[in-house]
């Protein structure tokens, strides 16, 4: 039985290893730069940018907000279940977030899909250059964390998981709150900011 001072300290400590918070750190890092490179193109070609923002379709940017929200609210209900011994939960709370994942990138390619229908590319200005890129880079991450997340979730069926080791699935924890944590700087950065 855990004493008063050791549930203390685990209360203290940053969930995971720290090779993960390195890894999230420097692409934190990666992403902020961007983010100050779209802001000096925006402060460049303020009038260009302002026009393609409103082409975007704020619904869609709005819908995604609330898919990952969501999903990572479904990890963080997988970790404390871990934590709980409520470990039935688990797979079905890990396979929600992986569904909401899939639902993110459905809509983002429907998304994209009438972007391109109506002409409109990486090519078209430099706004739609950061668009594309920033969101395509996101995309990516999103793709990444849902493989995690099918693996996360065949741990948790097979029951690798318990109060006194769940490491592995705070690790993924954290990756999918970094990707969650982008979507929301990116969706005011590119869908509201005027």
């Amino acid at each position: 039985m855990a004493t008063v001072r050791e549930d203390a300290e685990a209360a203290r400590r940053l969930p995971g290893v720290e090779g993960v918070w390195v890894f999230i750190a420097a692409d934190m890092c990666f992403f902020a730069l961007l983010f100050v490179s779209f802001m000096l193109g925006r402060q460049e070609a303020t009038p260009v940018f302002e026009a393609s923002r409103q082409t975007l379709d704020i619904n869609f940017g709005g819908i995604n907000t609330l898919i990952l929200l969501t999903s990572s609210w479904c990890v963080v209900l997988a970790v404390e279940a871990v934590k709980r011994d409520a470990l039935a939960r688990v797979p079905h709370l890990i396979a929600g977030a992986f569904l909401l994942g899939v639902a993110f990138m459905v809509s983002k390619a429907l998304e994209y899909g009438g972007k391109i229908k109506a002409g409109i590319s990486m090519l078209t200005n430099d706004f739609y250059m950061y668009y594309y890129t920033l969101t395509g880079l996101h995309l990516l991450h999103v793709l990444a964390g849902n493989i995690l997340l099918i693996v996360l979730w065949k741990q948790a069926r097979a029951r690798r998981f318990s109060r006194g080791n769940c490491v592995v699935l705070e690790c993924g924890a954290s990756y999918w709150h970094m990707v969650d944590l982008l979507w929301i700087v990116l969706f005011p950065l590119l869908y509201l900011l005027r």
